[in-house]
């Protein structure tokens, strides 16, 4: 059972979500809220699985409210759930903790994999959003800590940016899953960082310019 709360300001989505989620086998709803201000005050004594999180909540942002409760639930995966399409938006998102962005047209059923797979050890995000991410990516690829990978550990990290897991990754590149293994702790080891996300965010955290 993978316990979800939902952190929305709008009622109409947040009990949507709501019974999506305790409708669905394997998923429970543990709360909701409806500010950042009574997440921060309630969640730590929750620490659930995952957080759906919008940005544009009143008061303190969504961006703000997973850099404050990262902190508190290091256990705890952060979606953010938003309408905002923009860099600024996805990178302070990863910057801050995120571990997946999706966008609130998504569908129903791409929710609940999102939240599986964050819980598995994903970074889910919407189609529209890796696009940005990988872009961003292309236009990055000169700064220091990109450049001490080498050309397959790059096809590797921009395969990782995607959400992928390793076996889908090995899939697509034509190689085992312990060689996307060892690729990825040669990322990791050379960025100095110990997960997907570290990585993700190092690489990722300032918009392109």
């Amino acid at each position: 059972m993978i316990n979800v709360v939902i952190i929305e300001d709008i009622r109409e989505i947040r009990e949507g979500l709501q019974m999506l989620i305790d409708g669905s086998d394997g998923f429970n709803c543990s709360k909701t809220f409806s500010t950042a201000e009574l997440a921060i005050s309630e969640l730590p004594g929750i620490c659930p699985d995952v957080v759906l999180m919008d940005i544009n909540l009143p008061g303190i942002s969504g961006i703000e409210a997973v850099k404050k409760l990262k902190a508190q639930c290091i256990n705890t995966l952060f979606i953010m759930s938003t309408v905002y399409e923009d860099d600024e938006n996805i990178f302070e998102s990863l910057k801050a903790g995120a571990s997946g962005y999706l966008l609130k047209k998504t569908a129903p059923s791409k929710i609940l994999e999102a939240i599986t797979e964050v819980y598995n050890g994903g970074s889910p995000m919407s189609s529209q959003i890796a696009r940005k991410v990988i872009a961003s990516f292309q236009h990055k690829d000169s700064i220091d800590e990109v450049e001490v990978l080498t050309p397959k550990e790059k096809e590797v990290l921009k395969e990782l940016a995607k959400g992928l897991r390793y076996k889908e990754i090995a899939n697509s590149l034509g190689v085992s899953i312990e060689t996307i293994r060892s690729h990825a702790r040669k990322i990791y080891e050379k960025l100095q960082v110990q997960s997907r996300t570290e990585a993700l965010n190092k690489v990722y955290g300032r918009s392109p310019s």
